[in-house]
């Protein structure tokens, strides 16, 4: 993939400090002569299979106005359609289109476990999602047809949405800022800016998601990991207890007690940093990664690997790594795994790019060739097959 700026000559450093979360920034050609890499009609495909997460929204002709259809769908649905005024939406694009999931490495001056997933949507004319809000950044990629944006980055109220409704569309929405997007033509949006996009005629949007977990999900997250740790033992306990004036009182030495029981669960820095690894790689989908037809021993794999040119990552899983004084911690679809120093710099440089040459993989090293075999026996990485992965 070409390392051509995708940010209209804005410094990756600049867009960070200047918009990144902050405010939207619209970037005419950012990929000049961007054609999609799949039609209309594929997309519509990928929407017909089980594994696939895909919606059409209906703004007429549905049951109700805005109406919502989950998928998977029947080929014969997509002929029922009216000609104007719906939007196909099919999630994790990247997964099933390798040169979508090229198009990510564009991204890489943002964080890798920061992204979500690569959405397309298709709209004849007229076809939109209605007036919303996200709690993500997104970077919306013209590929076919023109698309008129809408935004209002104004502060909105909390009930400013339609009621009896599957979709979470704004009942008031007056824009601040519009613009007409042609292929090639990207928009950057922070979390919480209003936005409306209406297609003029057939268009396809590709949508570059980065996550933004909550902290209800990662309190969630954190604690249901943290009971499991826990026993019929672990108790509240007061063998300190003292005769109290006032039976009906909590005193502050009961209090105490329940702070240090509960501030426990969440042990030290190193135990946390470990467990927000495990947590931020989880497969989002949550479909398992094919292993390949057959397992292969570290010298049949380190054959194997040179004879490929080296490997790549599965798009079923995420990879992600931190460095502590104690060594590195690989991170691959929620499990950490520890990797020696010899295999550290290919470890990270896996995490960094979506395929290696083998000649970067440290296949000389024994403790991380191991490792990397039980990564293939997973199917978290691939040996690279060139056929198809030319964007």
């Amino acid at each position: 993939m070409s390392s051509k700026p995708l940010l209209g000559g804005l410094a990756p450093s600049e867009f960070l400090d200047q918009y990144w979360q902050k405010r939207p920034l619209l970037i005419r050609q950012a990929l000049p002569g961007f054609r999609p890499p799949l039609e209309p009609d594929e997309l519509a495909g990928l929407a017909c299979e089980a594994e696939v997460e895909s919606r059409i929204v209906l703004e007429r002709d549905g049951p109700e106005p805005w109406s919502l259809a989950q998928g998977p769908f029947d080929e014969a649905r997509f002929a029922t359609l009216p000609e104007t005024h719906w939007t196909l939406l099919v999630q994790e694009c990247n997964r099933h289109v390798p040169a979508l999931a090229e198009l990510l490495e564009r991204f890489d001056f943002i964080p890798r476990w920061r992204v979500d997933d690569v959405m397309v949507s298709f709209a004849p004319q007229e076809g939109s999602v209605g007036p919303h809000v996200d709690q993500y950044d997104v970077f919306l990629l013209q590929g076919l047809g023109r698309r008129r944006w809408q935004i209002d980055t104004r502060p909105l109220a909390e009930d400013n949405l339609i009621a009896g409704l599957d979709l979470r569309i704004l009942r008031e929405f007056e824009a601040t800022d519009e613009w007409i997007l042609e292929p090639g033509d990207m928009l950057y949006l922070p979390p919480g800016v209003a936005h409306h996009g209406v297609a003029l005629e057939d268009a396809m949007t590709f949508s570059v998601g980065f996550r933004s977990p909550s902290l209800a999900e990662m309190i969630t997250a954190y604690v249901d990991e943290a009971v499991t740790h826990l026993t019929e033992h672990d108790r509240y306990a007061d063998p300190d207890l003292c005769l109290q004036a006032h039976p009906g009182e909590i005193t502050p030495a009961a209090r105490q007690r329940v702070r240090q029981a509960l501030r426990g669960l969440l042990a030290d820095d190193a135990a946390l940093d470990q467990w927000f690894g495990r947590f931020v790689t989880e497969a989002k989908s949550g479909l398992l990664a094919e292993p390949p037809a057959v397992a292969l021993e570290p010298l049949a794999l380190r054959n194997a690997i040179q004879r490929a040119g080296g490997l790549r990552r599965s798009e079923d899983v995420r990879f992600a790594f931190l460095r502590e004084a104690s060594g590195l911690t690989l991170f691959v679809d929620g499990t950490a795994y520890a990797v020696d120093d010899a295999g550290a710099p290919a470890a990270m440089a896996l995490c960094d790019h979506r395929r290696l040459d083998s000649d970067a993989l440290a296949l000389e090293a024994e403790a991380w060739l191991a490792l990397l075999g039980e990564l293939y026996a997973s199917g978290y990485v691939e040996l690279i097959d060139d056929e198809g992965e030319t964007p």
